[in-house]
């Protein structure tokens, strides 16, 4: 930085001094962890529906249309979760939304557990969509916003080992309820069935959530969009350091100054063209493309998807929470590099790996018998399509499950942060919610092997959009994302 000094003699020079952020590392990490409690519940509020999907069947006597959207019914409410969290977030502060987002959580994971009708489950679901929307949005816009840049993308990656330790837990948790009680549909303890309890277990991270929420500071560049500029001045002096703090107030003010206006959608437009910015393109793309490559129908439908090839419902279950921990292993290694080689190349790798295992998957798949009763047989092949699919989960944990969230949560200007989020959350979850309503009805119409191939075409897809329109954010202040 530069700060102007007048010399002895009155003359004016500019000494260049570099002013030292002293970040107060423990704090900012613990309180990024908190912040990614709410991805945590996100993991497990998705990940919970995969164990559950027998007794929803059984309990409210729905076919395969009616089942998928019990399973999707979150999704909607995901989708306007995202966007009116974001642009909640400008009015009403981060840590406000994070909150009443925590509050969500507890009344969807109790409601659903208690549901005696698929139109009572869908309503709890869809607020629990709310909540997940909302999560999935603000954890990593607050990381962000709170997270120094040299290690931004480490510190927002904790966001997507969070959302699979959720889903890892929620599958470890539905092994074992269903494993206790025989069977999900059987009954467990206090004469409710072990699938309503799977939804239950998720009361206790939930209100974990809501009491650790009071502790933690709000984001500073919102303060200084509320021109609260002594109080985000307080907690930049808590996160950097005095010296350093009052530098990088001026600079997001600056950021701020330019627009002086509060944030509205006009300001997603380029104000040359006329157009929508291309940086608000490029997130549509990757929110969409995220789910295109079929991520979640792994996630959502892991179980059905192993007893449809042959495996039992334990051995499913069993291979849901094998997945979850090759996923953490891959969050993990993008953590370690993700600030070093930035996010680009970690894209392009996931995107070629995962289409070279789709396509493997949907060979498996073509060379199978199939029984009496129409089930896919795989014979040999069962390992060779086992190891494809852990693979590609793996491929995808290296690179667009963390990697898209830490660039909607960087890339967008200061102004525009919320909105931009906003618009992408949206986008992610509505592509979320078609994917995850189409597979079964997919499943029973053109099999697996075609449903996959959709999917391994757009992962082919993706190689060729990062190439084109996703620019690298490593080691670039917020305040120098300029948008256009």
């Amino acid at each position: 930085m530069l700060n102007n000094n007048q010399t002895a003699n009155g003359a004016e020079n500019l000494v260049d001094v570099e002013l030292t952020m002293k970040e107060n590392k423990l704090f900012i990490f613990l309180i990024c962890v908190v912040a990614t409690i709410g991805g945590f519940l996100f993991g497990f509020d998705s990940g919970v529906i995969n164990g559950t999907v027998d007794g929803l069947r059984l309990a409210f006597n729905s076919d395969s249309v009616g089942t998928g959207f019990n399973v999707a019914s979150m999704l909607l409410g995901c989708a306007i979760g995202a966007f009116v969290a974001g642009s909640l977030a400008d009015k009403l502060g981060r840590k406000t939304i994070l909150i009443i987002t925590a509050i969500l959580f507890i009344v969807s994971a109790y409601g659903s557990g208690v549901s005696i009708s698929s139109f009572e489950f869908v309503i709890y679901r869809i607020i629990g969509g709310f909540a997940v929307g909302a999560a999935s949005v603000l954890a990593p816009a607050y990381i962000s916003e709170i997270a120094p840049a040299k290690y931004r993308g480490t510190l927002t990656t904790i966001q997507q080992v969070a959302i699979i330790s959720g889903l890892f837990s929620a599958f470890v948790s539905n092994y074992y309820l269903a494993d206790i009680a025989g069977v999900s549909t059987a009954v467990l303890w206090l004469n409710f069935e072990a699938w309503r309890w799977m939804f239950w277990i998720e009361l206790l991270p939930a209100l974990i959530f809501l009491f650790a929420l009071l502790f933690i500071p709000e984001s500073p560049r919102f303060l200084v969009l509320k021109q609260r500029d002594d109080q985000a001045l307080a907690v930049l002096k808590r996160l950097y350091g005095a010296e350093y703090a009052q530098s990088k107030l001026s600079e997001i003010q600056a950021s701020f100054n330019e627009h002086n206006h509060q944030p509205t959608f006009k300001d997603l437009l380029n104000k040359k063209t006329g157009g929508v910015r291309k940086v608000v393109w490029v997130g549509l793309g990757l929110a969409t493309l995220q789910q295109l490559v079929g991520i979640n129908v792994v996630f959502y439908y892991g179980a059905i998807l192993w007893q449809a090839v042959g495996f039992s419902e334990s051995d499913a279950l069993l291979i849901n929470i094998l997945s979850g921990g090759v996923s953490i292993a891959a969050c993990f290694i993008t953590m370690y590099y993700i600030d070093k080689i930035g996010r680009k190349p970690l894209l392009l790798i996931g995107s070629i790996g995962m289409t070279i295992t789709l396509a493997t998957l949907v060979t498996s798949f073509m060379t199978a018998d199939i029984d009496a009763s129409g089930n896919l047989i795989l014979g040999s092949m069962g390992v060779v399509a086992l190891v494809s699919a852990n693979a590609y989960v793996f491929f995808f944990n290296l690179s667009w499950g963390p990697v898209m969230w830490v660039l909607l949560g960087e890339m967008f200007p200061n102004q525009v942060r919320g909105l931009g989020l906003a618009v992408s959350g949206f986008t992610q979850w509505t592509a979320n919610f078609a994917v995850t309503m189409m597979f079964p009805i997919m499943l029973g119409s053109i099999g697996l092997a075609a449903a996959y191939s959709f999917y391994a075409l757009f992962a082919g897809l993706s190689v060729i959009f990062v190439l084109k329109f996703v620019n690298e954010t490593k080691g670039k202040e917020l305040e120098q994302m300029d948008g256009l």
